[in-house]
């Protein structure tokens, strides 16, 4: 209840101040194990990719953010779970994996941080996709969150992961640089169709 009553405001606040714009929302399945892969801009990127769905996303979040009265409560009902400082322990992969295990939705921000764009991608989002068989759907971000400016979001067709089966490390690679080629291939394709 309380992700939903958020989900709404949210989604009021971005549409009216940022013209929050979404395509391909028909391309994430309505069921199963779902990981949205997407570009990393701004703070603002887990609720704009989030919140256009009607599935429940979830994110890790840093350790920290938790001990804040009232927002580590309020994070955590929104479906967030920690991470440590330093890396994503082996506790963070069981939450991850279970999660999608469970068929639930997770994001990700292959990229790891806001001073990566278009940097190599982190083996996590394809290391979880091989072990849960989630559908990995790439998510382009374009804009830069100027009020009253068009923020757009994209989510494109499913990745085939099927060819990184084996998930050794070279696989793993692989399979994050076809992650990642997808995603850089859609934000440029889109950068240019903010029409204010």
């Amino acid at each position: 209840m309380i992700y939903r009553i958020v989900r709404f405001i949210l989604r009021v606040y971005f549409g009216l101040l940022y013209r929050l714009e979404v395509k391909g929302l028909e391309n994430i399945p309505a069921d199963g194990p779902v990981i949205l892969c997407a570009n990393h801009i701004s703070l603002k990127d887990p609720p704009v990719v989030g919140i256009p769905l009607d599935r429940k996303v979830h994110y890790m979040a840093k350790e920290e953010l938790f001990r804040i009265p009232g927002f580590g409560w309020l994070i955590k009902q929104l479906g967030a779970f920690p991470v440590k400082r330093g890396g994503v322990s082996k506790e963070s992969i069981r939450n991850a994996i279970g999660l999608l295990k469970n068929n639930h939705v997770m994001g990700i921000f292959p990229e790891g941080t806001r001073k990566n764009p278009g940097g190599m991608g982190k083996k996590g989002a394809s290391m979880l996709a091989l072990k849960s068989n989630a559908t990995v759907i790439p998510v382009a971000v374009v804009g830069d969150y100027t009020l009253f400016r068009k923020m757009r979001v994209y989510y494109g067709k499913p990745i085939d992961l099927s060819p990184y089966k084996e998930g050794g490390s070279d696989q793993l690679e692989a399979a994050t640089e076809a992650i990642m080629q997808t995603i850089r291939a859609m934000v440029a394709e889109h950068k240019n169709d903010r029409k204010n």
